[in-house]
């Protein structure tokens, strides 16, 4: 399978990076199974979180070989103090007191995003049993945002036998403002280049293509258009374009001419959740793409939320990304 084969690349890659991903839900036998499977295949080094007696057991009781991996008990590590003073001088302006931080911290979320915080870990991969929202909510309130981007965002990579492309965002920000629309395709941009290691044509997508309509709509990816070309004039970006004009060479010489972008685009920023979250599916649905993601993008450090009916490959393939990105 074409999404086999990208993975393929992806998992050597992250071999070479000798990198350590954390996987806080130990709970969870496909996190466990997954952790074997990242150890084996030595994609990457792995630490989880919990009681070390149990989860060894568990890993004996499953014929798991986890001989390797790092753990850290939330309620009796060294660390635990240390993480719940730091989260509380972070966080007391908000209300939490010295005896909430620990509550916090000793949640297998927030002590995995931590680790990630502190040094100890490149990235985390969480939500096999955890909301979106508690995963989302962990990553920013430890790690939070790089300077000059202004949103958590998600893309897809989607795999024709031909292309791969990045589509965002389709899954977290449901109508983004201009602002926001710049900085979800610079982060875009970065990661398709570091997971495909392609360089990124990125285009704003609209109904109109350079003023052909007038409309508020268009108005804001114009001005997403602008922003984008001020903060990062080195990314090859253009648009507002409609989509054949973004990825048909010959629609694109026609209706953008002289364009670096029109007919070649591989990142696409949808102007809103209902365009992108809609045209993922079509391209997955009716055009026979592979989908790999939603993969979180726009914090300090790669902290992947997964979904509840996630599988043990999907674990390992995501821990494999959160690499490549760290």
């Amino acid at each position: 399978m074409l999404q086999n084969n990208l993975m393929n690349k992806i998992k050597a890659k992250a071999k070479g990076k000798k990198r350590t991903i954390v996987l806080p839900e130990s709970h969870d036998e496909r996190v466990l199974k997954a952790a074997g499977i990242l150890l084996n295949e030595k994609i990457c080094s792995v630490i989880t979180i919990g009681n070390e007696q149990k989860i060894l057991e568990d890993a004996e009781r499953m014929n798991l070989n986890l001989s390797g991996i790092k753990i850290y008990d939330q309620d009796n590590s060294e660390k635990t103090e240390k993480f719940s003073k730091i989260f509380y001088e972070m966080r007391k302006t908000k209300g939490v007191t010295p005896e909430s931080a620990r509550e916090i911290i000793q949640r297998d979320l927030f002590f995995g995003a931590m680790l990630v915080k502190e040094g100890l870990a490149d990235g985390s991969v969480a939500g096999s049993t955890a909301s979106t929202g508690d995963v989302l909510r962990a990553a920013l309130q430890c790690v939070g945002m790089p300077e000059g981007i202004s949103v958590v965002s998600s893309f897809f990579m989607m795999i024709f036998p031909e292309k791969v492309y990045s589509f965002a965002d389709c899954a977290v920000v449901p109508d983004p403002t201009s602002i926001q629309l710049a900085d979800i395709a610079i982060s875009t941009a970065e990661n398709h280049r570091k997971l495909t290691g392609e360089e990124p044509f990125v285009t704003m997508l609209s109904f109109s293509t350079k003023g052909s309509a007038k409309h508020p709509l268009v108005d804001k990816v114009t001005e997403a258009m602008a922003i984008l070309n001020s903060k990062r004039p080195d990314i090859n970006a253009d648009g507002e374009f409609q989509f054949d004009t973004a990825i048909v060479e010959s629609v694109g010489l026609r209706k953008a001419p002289g364009s670096k972008v029109a007919g070649k685009a591989n990142v696409l920023v949808f102007p809103d959740l209902n365009a992108g979250n809609i045209g993922y599916k079509i391209a997955q649905r009716l055009g026979g793409a592979e989908a790999v993601g939603p993969v979180v993008q726009g914090l300090k450090k790669p902290l992947f939320d997964l979904s509840r009916g996630c599988s043990v490959d999907d674990i390992v393939n995501t821990s494999a990304i959160a690499v490549l990105m760290s």
